[in-house]
């Protein structure tokens, strides 16, 4: 397995893992990453100097990757950890917490103070990560993501 960041190429396969696990998980796809306009451009998304994109790589196919970026519309000291997806075959293998140290590591070396993100309430195991390694839950949404399904927002201090 390899995480590396994300490259043009991965865009078709980074957003099909995206999707496939909307599916597999019957989830909202209406308020959520699966609608977003912008799922099957990620590498272009991701070239600004405070936005990172990270994969996982698994003989060749990309089978995950999450992402941080500036919140849109919060202040210019939070940013967002983003498009957290693996794929059935990785899960609970470690690689989320891997890929989210590589976030919040560029997080701090650009600048922010805060790392926001939001999920979907039944996804339990990625709030247990996200506790475990220091998020907490806060009352509300920050920002303007547009993903008005999701009911778990939380924030870390980097």
């Amino acid at each position: 397995m390899l995480i590396r960041e994300i490259q043009q190429k991965d865009n078709k396969q980074i957003a099909h893992v995206i999707r496939e696990i909307f599916h597999e998980l019957d989830a909202p796809k209406v308020g959520t990453a699966y609608a977003d306009p912008i799922l099957d451009t990620l590498f272009e998304v991701y070239q600004d100097k405070r936005t990172k994109y990270f994969v996982v790589e698994k003989n060749g196919i990309v089978v995950g990757g999450c992402g941080i970026a500036p919140l849109e519309n919060g202040d210019a000291s939070v940013c967002e950890l983003q498009k957290m997806y693996f794929s059935s075959e990785i899960r609970g293998r470690g690689y989320a917490e891997l890929i989210i140290e590589k976030c919040l590591n560029f997080a701090k070396e650009t600048g922010f103070e805060m790392c926001y993100l939001e999920t979907l309430s039944f996804m339990t195991a990625a709030q247990k990560l996200y506790k475990r390694i220091g998020f907490e839950n806060i009352d509300g949404p920050m920002g303007n993501t547009g993903h008005n399904s999701c009911q778990v927002w939380m924030t870390k201090k980097i």
